[in-house]
């Protein structure tokens, strides 16, 4: 059966990120929260929240299974944004090591 998850981009660093079972915004697909259709109400409670940061932006509410105990979007676009950049990040010529959300990423709801 499948489940839903939130996603979205951290505004600023651009990263992809996943709402976790604590409320809070990660980067590691393995922490989404999964929601099951009954839980549309605190789903979308959960995007209004969100919302009104402004600090996740492109929010999406993205289909997946779960196989082997893994979290599989359903979409190709999801997949290849949860395996990361699919070139290599540098700038002026040297590797660069983007900015990582800090320490507030929780959204209470």
């Amino acid at each position: 059966m499948s489940k839903e998850i939130l996603t979205g981009n951290e505004l600023t660093s651009g990263a992809t990120v996943y709402l976790s079972v604590s409320g809070d915004w990660v980067e590691a697909l393995s922490a989404a929260r999964l929601f099951a259709k009954e839980d549309a109400a605190e789903r979308d409670a959960a995007l209004a929240a969100t919302k009104a940061t402004g600090r996740i932006i492109s929010l999406e509410i993205e289909e997946v299974d779960v196989v082997d105990g893994q979290i599989v979007p359903k979409r190709l676009r999801e997949r290849i944004r949860a395996a990361g950049p699919t070139a290599p990040l540098t700038l002026n010529g040297q590797a660069y090591d983007r900015q990582h959300m800090g320490e507030d990423g929780h959204v209470s709801i």
